[in-house]
């Protein structure tokens, strides 16, 4: 089969790791891709969202099957305008992206089919949003309504930062057209899960749960960033408690989306919070998270073509989509000053005696090496049969790796540690 992987950062890179093992591939592309991926794929400079030349290059190496992985591209139509030109696809089509393309739809779908989450308000206009932060609970949530690379979400702790989130999305438009429409939420507390899932818009089949750390520094401090770590499987998420997220959420939510007439076939992610009144859903994503395919994906012990495939044809339900009983950690080695400010072009090395798995996220090619290229650059993967030993291991890792101005949290998988030590100790 001959396969391209729309995309070019960490996650891209894992799912193209696993497409790999399949022996019937027999020409994997990136588009674009980066330096390090071109290990493992054939990068052609095509941007993700350059529709058009991205069906014209399918058609043109005649492409079996895509992977269509960012948000851009599937909330744009990728998926559709390749499956118009007669190429199979995994990932949702436009109208079930919507999901996370719009704050407001995946709101509103909640409300009108009974799926809990954070009560809200939507605010169009500048001055009534303000008006209603005059007397709104503090701390709350305000949110972009449309795709912001993972940082349109302002956890406000005082009644000034929601204001000036509230400025920014929506009169200095620091998010563009994506800040036009907020959502304002309730402050939810209680841990947070990450769940993504197969779905062919019937069933529902879970990967492992996984934990992000969103925050640039170690204690969850600073600005949030598209991820700087993961860990799964997520100790907070118990057997009791994701049987209870399948009947209350994830079948629920698949089938209002079919009620809807957007029926969503691909990775469906839910954001969840484990609060005190039951698990809620802080957000959907309509594709694989990033960094948490980079946890999830190594897990895997089922082919990844054969489950796409399934996915795509309506075939889940006699799938299997098996993963180890073993964890996995991943530290995402950044250029420091990410999210923010940063400097690039640094060259990238690698100790021989790496013994992890290395996924390139900001990296480019220049005169034949690599060197940095994002604020995002490496993301360290280690697997072990228990999540303290992953940690360790990527720990361990991680000094291996070299450039100027590298930075990494210390603290990837603490909070999960810590419920297993009170486990033990209890």
């Amino acid at each position: 089969m001959r396969l391209m992987v729309i995309g070019g950062g960490g996650r891209e890179h894992a799912i193209i790791k696993k497409l790999k093992e399949n022996p019937a591939v027999e020409a994997l592309y990136a588009l674009p891709g980066n330096g390090g991926i071109a290990k493992d794929a054939v990068c052609v400079p095509i941007g993700a969202k350059d529709i058009p030349v991205i069906v014209a290059f399918a058609k043109e190496k005649q492409i079996d099957y895509a992977v269509v992985t960012p948000d851009d591209p599937l909330v744009l139509g990728c998926v559709d305008a390749l499956e118009d030109a007669g190429v199979r696809c995994f990932g949702p089509r436009k109208d079930a992206a919507v999901i996370e393309g719009s704050k407001v739809f995946a709101k509103e779908l909640m409300k009108k089919y009974g799926i809990p989450t954070a009560a809200y308000e939507v605010f169009d206009d500048p001055q009534d949003a303000l008006r209603y932060l005059e007397t709104a609970p503090i701390p709350t949530v305000v949110k972009a309504d449309g795709l912001a690379l993972g940082k349109g979400v302002v956890v406000a702790q005082t009644r000034e930062e929601a204001v000036g989130a509230v400025r920014s999305m929506m009169e200095d438009r620091v998010f563009g057209a994506s800040g036009a429409r907020i959502v304002i939420e309730e402050f939810l507390t209680g841990p947070e899960v990450s769940v993504l899932s197969f779905t062919d818009g019937n069933v529902v089949k879970p990967m492992v749960s996984s934990m992000d750390h969103k925050r640039a520094h170690d204690g969850d401090e600073g600005p949030n960033t598209g991820g700087m770590g993961t860990v799964a499987p997520n100790p907070f998420y118990t057997d009791e408690i994701a049987k209870e997220c399948m009947e209350r959420i994830f079948l629920p939510t698949v089938r209002a989306m079919n009620a809807e007439g957007r029926t969503f076939r691909g990775c469906l992610y839910f954001g969840l919070m484990l609060t005190p009144d039951g698990p809620k859903v802080i957000e959907y994503n309509c594709r694989f998270g990033d960094p948490e395919a980079q946890v999830v994906l190594p897990l895997l012990e089922s082919d990844l073509l054969t489950v796409f495939e399934a996915v795509t044809d309506g075939r889940l339900a006699q799938t299997e989509v098996r993963f180890s009983d073993g964890a996995a950690c991943c530290v995402v080695v950044a250029s420091d000053g990410y999210p923010k400010q940063y400097e690039t072009g640094f060259p990238i090395t690698v100790d021989d005696d790496f013994d992890a798995e290395l996924l390139c996220a900001g990296v480019k090619e220049k005169d034949g090496s690599l060197v940095t290229g994002g604020g995002r650059v490496l993301c360290v993967v280690a697997k072990a049969e228990t999540l303290p030993e992953a940690v360790a291991k990527a720990y361990q890792e991680v000094p291996k790796v070299h450039f100027q101005n590298a930075y990494c949290r210390k603290d990837i998988g603490g909070r999960a540690l810590s419920v297993l030590n009170g486990r033990k100790d209890g």
